[in-house]
């Protein structure tokens, strides 16, 4: 970290990274190599430096490490060559979220750069630019030194309007060439900030429509930042309105909360999707309305209802899907603020036709079917909910039943924070997540669930968790292979198996073993659950544990959206509101008044 007397630059990459400290970058997380020497040097003294295993580590944790701190702020330093190609899955899923992620990598001297149509001239040398380019909302190769106010623009662009990756490669003799003379003003552009009669405008629209609706339902997206969540809580959690929310907008409001009704999405909760799909009006602050929130039959999302949308990227707003009536081209936060400043109500017996939704539709559906001997990853959920505390940081897995199951069952309360990657769905995301986590708040519990195949492929990782004694319990689901594809295997294909398993190809470690190989305390998830004392008791030990969970190789996953073939015989995905298995008529008729 920076020292308290100001360390003077004697070369342009302790320049660059006291521009980043300016910036307020804290942290970095890297994997080191000899073309980024000259920057790891300098950040050694500066930052804090966080060595990981492998590079596509340091890109997820620092994706997640932002989504957590409230104050300090991380980039990934990686090398030229394998550096780069290896966390272009962590810029992938990055871009898909529209979340903040600085990656900075090496280049081969700029005199060894290759030139007309050879492949490569220096040592590890790749186009770096030309991979990830697709992928951020800047790329830029720096083969002279940059002066600090445009490479401050460049990095700001990260966070301006819709955030997004930022990748920098520096030339290796860039790095380590002495500093130039003092940087000349520059003025620049930024997005014009929208004026105060523009908000109110927008502000009067929704309000206009909320006075002449019946059975409105606010729907929070991550556009919507914890901040503003935060700041606006007692309010938001006051309003007599259902409150539904994204997956990635799950942690903005508790879920004990008398106006919370769920989370709607395509894995979604049953009740959620059928409140918002009886709604007469749906007010939509920072989500992107995009497939998984409105299923793969957008046409049939919210038929009922006028759909004001608030989102800051008008991209979302004119994909052409779903049906919108109100596009706002804004910042939701601070619609939401401005519309918490203003009493609404009269909407009391829609609220209690939603409180008995909510009630005849149970988290855990009967039709889920758990074998002997193995956990419901649903009661696992509920039951890990109850039990945890307050300012908790879930991360459940990217992919699979684990993160499937989170979305529909996992309660989130307090100032818990819950953080995942969906837009990409890549198994191995949890476990590198969770690093990000602990760090950005060492004084928090983090709790990670994540299924064995996908925590296999960056089982590395636990060097970084067992070396820093970071807080996080590790739950796997252990199910012997990789559930959703051998739910794809079994449906469509008869059951005809093929690398889904140990029985079909798939090897995994003993976890124990594993877990104990590198000084990790390991145990078996008990019969009694959560009841158990032992397990209560190191769960509220600092440092790291690893829980295996037996989940059925068959376990059920319901309800979920299933497609079914029209009278021209093609087929049709759903509604998000006809999710599998069909209720029965008498439910149907009490909770589908509306449809």
């Amino acid at each position: 970290m920076k020292s308290s007397v100001e360390l003077k630059p004697t070369k342009y990459s302790d320049q660059l990274i006291d521009w980043l400290t300016d910036l307020g970058y804290t942290h970095c997380f890297f994997v080191a190599g000899g073309n980024i020497m000259h920057l790891l040097d300098s950040a050694r003294n500066r930052l804090k430096c966080i060595p990981v295993v492998h590079e596509v580590a340091a890109g997820i944790a620092v994706e997640y490490f932002n989504q957590v701190s409230e104050n300090e702020k991380a980039f990934a330093l990686v090398t030229a060559g394998p550096g780069l190609t290896n966390i272009v899955t962590a810029l992938a899923g990055a871009w898909l979220e529209h979340r903040e992620l600085l990656v900075i990598g090496g280049q081969v001297k700029s005199a060894d750069l290759m030139s007309g149509s050879i492949r490569q001239r220096g040592i590890q040398e790749i186009d770096g630019v030309s991979i990830v380019s697709s992928l951020c909302k800047e790329a830029v190769t720096l083969k002279e030194q940059m002066r600090e106010e445009e490479l401050k623009s460049i990095v700001e662009l990260g966070t301006s309007g819709r955030n997004g990756p930022i990748f920098l490669e520096v030339c290796l003799d860039v790095q380590g060439s002495a500093p130039k003379v003092k940087s000349i003003e520059m003025i620049v552009e930024k997005e014009p900030a929208r004026t105060t009669s523009l908000i109110s405008s927008q502000v009067d629209l929704v309000k206009n429509h909320m006075n002449n609706t019946q059975r409105p339902v606010w729907l929070i997206g991550a556009g919507v930042s914890r901040a503003t969540a935060a700041q606006y809580r007692e309010a938001l959690e006051k309003i007599d309105l259902p409150i539904i929310t994204t997956w990635h907008g799950a942690d903005r409001i508790s879920s004990r909360a008398h106006n919370y009704f769920g989370r709607m999405e395509t894995w979604g909760q049953r009740a959620a999707n059928l409140i918002v799909n009886q709604a007469d009006l749906v007010v939509v602050f920072g989500a992107r309305l995009g497939l998984q929130e409105t299923g793969f039959n957008w046409q049939e999302f919210a038929t009922k209802a006028k759909i004001i949308h608030i989102e800051i990227d008008q991209a979302e707003l004119s994909k052409g899907h779903p049906r919108v009536d109100h596009p706002i081209h804004g910042d939701a936060n601070g619609i939401l603020a401005s519309l918490l400043a203003n009493q609404f109500d009269g909407y009391s017996k829609w609220m209690n036709y939603c409180k008995e939704i909510q009630r005849l539709l149970p988290l855990n559906e009967s039709s889920n079917e758990t074998q002997s001997g193995f956990v419901s990853p649903y009661d696992f959920y509920l039951a890990a909910s109850e039990f945890s505390d307050m300012d908790d940081i879930w991360v459940p897995a990217s992919s699979g039943g684990a993160n499937s199951v989170a979305i529909q069952a996992l309660q989130q309360w307090g100032n818990q924070k819950v953080v995942c990657d969906n837009g990409l769905a890549s198994m191995g995301y949890g476990l590198s997540g969770a690093i990000g986590a602990a760090f950005a708040a060492p004084n928090e519990r983090v709790w990670l669930i994540e299924g064995d195949g996908g925590f296999s492929q960056n089982l590395q990782e636990l060097a970084t968790v067992a070396v820093n004694l970071l807080d996080i319990k590790i739950f796997i689901f252990a199910n012997n292979g990789y559930g959703s594809i051998r739910t794809t295997q079994r449906n469509y294909f008869d059951g005809a198996y093929l690398g889904c398993d140990t029985q079909t190809g798939l090897g995994f470690p003993d976890w124990h073993q594993l877990a104990n190989a590198y000084g990790i305390p390991a145990i078996n998830f008990p019969t009694s659950g959560f009841n158990d004392s032992e397990l209560a008791s190191l769960l509220q030990t600092k440092g790291p544990l690893l829980i295996v969970v037996p989940i059925d190789p068959e376990q059920t996953y319901w309800p979920k959206i299933t497609s079914h073939v029209t009278a021209n015989g093609s087929m049709a995905s759903n509604p998000i509101y006809r999710m599998s298995p069909e209720l029965p008529d008498s439910v149907q008729a009490q909770v589908g008044v509306y449809l």
